[in-house]
Order: C-alpha cells, then sequence, then structure tokens
C-alpha cells in the first residue's frame, strides 16, 4: 500500500548460505525449514506483535480481539521509518511476529533470512486459493514455502478528465500510440494543457510500466540471476515516455502527491493520471470541486498486448524469530481473507484487497459520487486479472529503483535519456549483486 497522502511505498537470493530463491526456482533456506516445522499451537494464552503503516489497522486488530481472547495482537505504527525500523529490529533479535512488507521489498529482506516459512502450517498453503494469483507469487517464492500473505494490491489504471477530452473532442485512449496522438491534440487545442506528468523520482511507478509491457527485470537460470533490467520490452516503455517529454506534452517538474501536483490539476493543466487502484481518493480529498469530471478506465495497452500493471501493495510477512507461528497463520488468513476485516481495512485504510473475496465487498461494488458514480472498482478488479504472474523482483531492488530514480532525473534535465536510464540501473543491479557475492550475469 502506500502512505496517507500519496500511498508512498513498494525471489531472493541467500547467497551466502548457497541458497537462491525465485518465483519458479529452487527451494527455501534450511532455517526456514527448522522454523517452519515447529506449527504447533500453543497450550496457553499468546500475544502477538503486528507491525505496520496502515491507517486505522489498530481498529481491525480490536476485532480480533475481542473475537479471540486466547489469541490477542497488539500492533504498532512504523509509517514514519517502515523498513529502518524493521532493520533494526532484525539485527536485535527484536522483531515482530508479523510485519507489513511492499512486495518489491520482500526479496532484499529475504536475502537477510528475515522470515521464516510457513508453509508447514495447513491453513497457511490452504490461503493460497483465496488471493489474486500473482500475489501469492510474489509472496511464495514459486510455491517453496510461504513467506507472507498478500494484504493489498495497486492494480494501474488510467484516470482521465473526461469533461476535458469532451470540451477539446478528443477520444479517450484505449491504446498507448493512441495516448501519445491524443496528448497532442489537447496540447495544441490548449498550450498550457499537459496530457500527465512523469515523475523522475518514482522508480516503483516506472516500475509498474515495465510490468504492463511484460518486462521480465529478473530471471533464474544456470545458478545464476539473469538481470534483464534493459530488456527491449523495458526500452519500448522508456523510448515511449522520452518522445512524450522531448515533444513536450508531458511535464516531469512534478513530484507525486506534492502541492505542485494538485495546483497542477486544480489549474486544469493535466489531462490524464496514471495511476493505481488506492489512488482513487487522493483526487476525491484533495479536489472536490471536480467531482464528477473524472473518470477511471482501463490502461492503455501495448498492440494486442491487454497486460496490465501494478504499483504498490504490500504483505503481511512472516518474521523470523516468531515463537508463535500457528497463531501468526490464524491472524494473517483472518487480517487478509475475512470479509469484516478487509471492509474495516477499505474503509479506514484505504487497502485494495489482494483477497478475492475483497473484490466482491459492497463498498467496492457501488458507483463512487465522485466519479460520476462510476463503478470504477470493477476496471481496477479486471485489471487485478491481467497482471503478469511470472514477474518477480530482484534481491537488491532498492538499489536498482536509486540508481534508476537518479539517471531518470538527469534525462527529464536534458542529460541523457530514460535508455540511458535503464542501462545505469541495469549495471547498479549486476554491481549490487557482486557486491553481495549473489551469482548474477546479464539477460536477454
Amino acid at each position: 500500500m502506500r502512505s496517507t497522502a500519496t500511498r508512498t511505498r513498494l525471489a531472493a537470493a541467500a547467497a551466502t548460505a548457497g541458497i537462491v530463491v525465485l518465483a519458479g526456482c529452487s527451494s527455501s533456506g534450511s532455517s526456514d525449514k527448522a522454523s517452519a516445522a515447529s506449527c504447533e499451537p500453543a497450550k496457553g494464552k499468546v500475544t502477538l506483535q503486528y507491525w505496520n503503516t496502515v491507517p486505522g489497522m489498530d481498529k481491525v486488530v480490536d476485532l480480533w480481539n475481542k473475537q479471540h481472547p486466547n489469541v490477542q495482537v497488539e500492533t504498532k505504527n512504523i509509517s514514519n521509518d517502515q523498513y529502518g525500523t524493521l532493520g533494526n529490529a532484525l539485527k536485535a533479535n527484536k522483531a515482530p511476529d508479523l510485519a507489513q512488507v511492499g512486495y518489491d521489498e520482500l526479496p532484499n529482506l529475504r536475502t537477510q533470512s528475515a522470515f521464516v516459512d510457513a508453509s508447514a502450517c495447513k491453513a497457511a498453503t490452504a490461503a493460497k486459493s483465496k488471493f489474486v494469483p500473482w500475489t501469492w507469487s510474489q509472496t511464495s517464492f514459486g510455491d517453496t514455502g510461504v513467506f507472507a500473505i498478500p494484504q493489498d494490491t495497486g492494480p494501474m489504471a488510467l484516470y482521465v478528465r473526461s469533461d476535458l477530452f469532451k470540451k477539446y473532442n478528443v477520444a479517450i485512449p484505449t491504446t498507448w500510440d493512441e495516448y501519445a496522438t491524443a496528448a497532442g491534440k489537447l496540447h495544441k487545442a490548449d498550450p498550457s494543457l499537459d496530457m500527465t506528468f512523469f515523475d523522475p523520482n518514482n522508480a516503483e511507478w516506472f516500475n509498474g510500466l515495465l510490468w504492463q509491457n511484460d518486462a521480465k527485470m529478473y530471471g533464474y537460470s544456470g545458478d545464476k540471476w539473469q538481470v534483464s533490467v534493459d530488456s527491449a520490452q523495458s526500452k519500448q516503455v522508456a523510448d515511449y515516455w522520452q518522445k512524450l517529454i522531448s515533444e513536450k506534452v508531458v511535464r516531469t517538474d512534478l513530484a507525486h502527491g506534492s502541492t505542485q501536483m494538485y495546483a497542477a490539476y486544480q489549474k486544469d493543466q493535466l489531462a490524464t493520471y496514471v495511476g493505481a487502484a488506492w489512488g482513487y481518493s487522493m483526487f476525491r480529498d484533495n479536489l472536490p470541486k471536480q467531482s464528477g469530471k473524472w473518470s477511471i478506465v482501463p490502461m492503455p495497452t501495448w498492440g494486442a498486448n491487454g497486460s496490465s500493471g501494478d504499483w504498490g501493495g504490500s504483505t503481511v510477512a512472516f518474521m523470523k524469530g516468531s515463537k508463535h507461528l500457528y497463531e501468526s497463520v490464524e491472524f494473517n488468513t483472518w487480517l487478509n481473507t475475512d470479509p469484516d476485516a478487509l471492509a474495516l481495512e477499505n474503509k479506514l485504510g484505504g487497502l485494495y484487497p489482494a483477497a478475492t473475496a475483497g473484490l466482491d465487498l459492497p463498498a467496492l461494488k457501488q458507483g463512487v459520487p465522485y466519479y460520476g458514480n462510476e463503478k470504477i472498482f470493477d476496471v481496477f478488479a479486471d485489471a487485478s486479472k491481467k497482471i503478469d504472474t511470472s514477474f518477480s523482483w530482484g534481491p537488491t531492488q532498492k538499489t536498482v529503483n536509486l540508481a534508476l530514480q537518479d539517471a531518470m532525473a538527469k534525462a527529464a534535465a536534458g542529460s541523457g535519456t530514460l535508455d540511458d536510464a535503464l542501462a545505469t540501473a541495469q549495471a547498479a543491479a549486476l554491481k549490487s549483486m557482486k557486491d553481495q557475492a549473489i551469482p548474477a550475469t546479464a539477460g536477454k
């Protein structure tokens, strides 16, 4: 998920132990198996620690505690420094039983042996059928274990100012080619109007665009990671946005979720927003005067490719050192599959559930007044079904994202191109893996 204002956020290799884990590859580590073997219910009352960043999660936990007097959960909000807090706790051997971890952070923490494999618990393995398929593949590392339970997702779509498209008689685009054409028409009709903005300091968003184009950033074969951050599919996306930037039909001076971004939308300077499901409340809450002017439609596609992408989303991970795995699984599965829990999480925290049952929540089946009473979540539900389940993150994703952002910022400023930024990120991925003694080579 992303933080309150912008929902910021968001397959690993344990090479030092000679173990590599990737979706579809290999097996979990021996330390995981040893911990997982102790999946037995406690004989007395249990208290679990659950750390997260979700607004209102304490109220959800209260609901559980009222219903389960023998398994009490204490929650701690770590929004201020999510991964720094978790990292320090792991080093001090004081990690909680459960913690919120973004999909893209799972591999990085996996290299630190941060998780315990809960697959010895039948309830954990049985939960697979209850979630959107691609989310489970992200958390189970290719069915080698169960290291986390999916919580929420960020299927992407296109937010459009339908009134502006109507005003200038421009069709709402369904393909990226049409999107570029529409961008030119709108800007020609009103030179102060740009199609959208490109935030060079938001690698997670850009990764979602790569994901949509079936860009496989990482693979695994021959006992090595295959790094293909700068694949042909990735370059297609980079070249496309580079062209829009060069033609000056998208802005590059706005940070996502910033006051300046909202001001640009308020002044009718931007016609669309390429965003995720959790973003629907951003416009509703920050631009109330534009109620009824926005629509949400499927993301433009790459020709016959009808895939969608994901931006953001989190899991609830089973942390190393937990002495109550059985109860942790019991709470974790309830938290992320129980209809009452899901409804409360959506209402208070704005979570778009990863559980298939969550897609049937009444709040997600109704029209949303701000968006002209359109059933916008039907768009996101459909998008979620079209996300490539084989996509995986690398074990040094944070380092790669930082390198990508730095290079994209230079490209946006006129020094280099987005294609160059991919090359920089590719090199950063290979170097960071080498520095951690993780076998890797350049993929196709």
